[in-house]
């Protein structure tokens, strides 16, 4: 997996890629949460439109910035997931932890209105 971001309005976009499965992928990006924290930036936007497959260590990822993100008074919202990683996260009941939006452009809009 790997990640890129940009910043949008008062959030900021980060765009994973590839396969999301835990390892060392989890420890970068939990200490990219942490920085951006550091930096006062508290609303995160997952966009999970490039993400190819993902296991229960990849959801374990997104809990654990939702956590984290929640715990530093902000929150991380979820978007643009495919088919594959919708329906991973119907099974899991985690749709309904997750504020899940079709678009960036939808999750970072409802930033704004909050």
């Amino acid at each position: 997996m790997n990640f890129k971001l940009s910043e949008r309005y008062n959030s900021v976009v980060i765009k994973l890629k590839g396969n999301v499965m835990g390892g060392p992928d989890a420890a970068q990006f939990s200490q990219e949460l942490k920085r951006l924290i550091d930096e006062g930036k508290k609303n995160v936007v997952v966009d999970l439109s490039s993400v190819k497959f993902m296991n229960s260590s990849g959801l374990g990822i997104l809990i654990s910035g939702l956590t984290t993100m929640r715990n530093a008074g902000g929150d991380m919202k979820i978007c643009g997931a495919t088919e594959k990683v919708e329906s991973l996260l119907m099974v899991t009941k985690l749709i309904t932890v997750f504020d899940n939006y079709k678009t960036e452009d939808e999750a970072v809009k409802a930033f704004e209105a909050a």
